[in-house]
């Protein structure tokens, strides 16, 4: 299965970050990490607001954008009115790394955008949470198809702890009861299943009536076109996550501004 090997890199890669940066020497200094922003209440507003991405690549489409500038990219994102950029960090499956995240929240405090940036990797230890913290991230995702039931609850805790909004992903029923067992105040369906990467955007309209309204909705995956964003408005949706239609697009900004326009309500 992808997921698990995907899970498998993330555990060799873990340990051999570890070895060069113990965990306590990330725990020192977090007391000079400033704070998070407010990831969920980005998100709270009219239409669908979009959590715009930045990737080279993924295990299901090969490249996308391998010579993208994640800084350059994310200044154009938040200029079109991205409400959050989501930096994909994972280096193996999607070409990712955490210095593309440390670009971003640097590009984005320099122009003084207070847009929250969200961690998007295959978080398994507490480690990768402060690595997320120093970095810049103000959200983490957490994929409840990744992580048993004990660890799970232990990470939305502890990213909670750091300022972090929990993301947590889930893509079925039985997932996302025991998310909302969390009570969490943000939840993101993924739209493709992670055993086989098949992606169906029913799987946002079928979990969607499940979740209190209270929780924000984040839909991810295989969202690409006006139509696709008028869909998410017509549900309740109160976020997309896009990626690959905004990375391969020849001009991101456009892009994002013509699904943005669709998904007003």
């Amino acid at each position: 299965m992808i997921l698990e090997r995907i899970l498998e890199d993330t555990r060799r890669e873990l340990r051999r970050r570890q070895e060069y940066a113990p965990i306590e020497m990330l725990e020192e200094r977090l007391s000079g990490a400033p704070p998070a922003r407010d990831f969920s209440r980005a998100l709270r507003g009219p239409g669908v607001q979009i959590i715009a991405e930045i990737k080279r690549a993924s295990p299901s489409r090969g490249a996308l954008n391998m010579d993208l500038q994640p800084a350059e990219l994310a200044a154009a994102y938040a200029s079109a009115g991205a409400a959050a950029i989501s930096v994909l960090t994972e280096p193996h499956h999607f070409h990712g790394a955490l210095e593309d995240l440390q670009r971003v929240r640097l590009v984005l405090d320099s122009a003084g955008l207070a847009v929250p940036i969200l961690r998007k990797d295959f978080i398994i230890d507490t480690y990768q949470l402060l690595e997320a913290r120093l970095a810049g991230a103000d959200a983490v995702l957490l994929i409840a198809a990744a992580l048993p039931n004990e660890s799970l609850q232990t990470l939305y805790r502890q990213a909670q702890a750091l300022g972090l909004t929990p993301l947590v992903e889930v893509h079925n029923e039985e997932e996302l009861r025991r998310v909302l067992s969390l009570h969490p105040s943000v939840v993101g369906i993924n739209n493709r299943d992670l055993r086989d990467f098949h992606v169906d955007l029913e799987t946002t309209r079928r979990l969607r009536p499940m979740i209190p309204a209270e929780v924000i909705v984040v839909a991810e995956s295989g969202i690409r076109t006006p139509a696709d964003m008028r869909r998410l408005a017509e549900w309740g949706v109160q976020a997309a996550l896009v990626g690959e239609a905004l990375v391969t697009a020849p001009d991101p900004r456009a892009r994002l501004r013509e699904l943005r326009e669709a998904g007003q309500w």
